[in-house]
This record gives C-alpha cells, structure tokens and sequence, in this order.
C-alpha cells in the first residue's frame, strides 16, 4: 500500500510542476538547489547512481534508491526514468517518509520478522 502512495504522491508532484526526471534535469535541478529529495530508481546503472551520491552529498540534498525505472516513469507518466527529483520540500518530505517505512518493513520481513506490520498498510 505504501508503494502506490508514494506513486501518487510521485504522479502528484508532476502534475504540480514539482518534479523533475531524466538525468540531465535532476541535476540541473540539484545545482540550481531546488531539489528537495532525488530518487535513483534500484536498476539504474553503477555510474548513474555513483552521479547522483556525489552530487547530492557535495550539495546536501537527500537521495534515495527506490522502484525501478519503469515503475518511476510510469508514476509520473512517462518512458522509463532513472532518476526523478521531487522539489516541493513538503511532497519530498512525504515521499522520503514512506519510503523510509516501506524500507523497514522489507528489512523486518527479510530478517523473518513480520516487517513491523500490524495488519495495517
């Protein structure tokens, strides 16, 4: 349940102008010091997300690797994106949230707890 969250929180900033995707943009996007959190999707290439640490370590942004790049282009409708950069502090904040969630409970389940869920998602 967390994951379509996230997606439409994802489909929401886009159609707010909040969001920016596509490598060029997202760092464009981190340099001007507009981006509030970058996602780099899990499959993206080894120099994609080496990239996306440096840059956003050297220029304090958050940076997550989370989804796939299908999964992040088809939230905010369209081809497949490696990396998207929510700008709206407030979204990235909710985004950030319930990725860190979904996290801990993938890392509870895989350590053969019940991922922290209480029958609520």
């Amino acid at each position: 349940m967390r994951q379509n969250k996230i997606f439409s929180l994802l489909g929401i900033a886009m159609k707010g102008h909040n969001l920016v995707s596509g490598e060029l943009q997202t760092l464009e996007a981190v340099k001007k010091g507009s981006a509030s959190l970058v996602i780099v999707a899990q499959d993206a290439s080894d120099n994609t997300v080496k990239l996306f640490t440096d840059k956003c370590s050297y220029y304090h942004v958050p940076v997550c690797r989370w989804g796939t790049k299908e999964s992040l282009g088809h939230a905010i409708g369209k081809e497949l994106r490696s990396s998207v950069c929510v700008c709206d502090a407030g979204l990235a904040n909710a985004v950030s949230g319930l990725i860190t969630e979904q996290q801990k409970e993938w890392k509870g389940t895989i350590e053969g707890g019940d991922g922290g869920k209480n029958g609520e998602d």
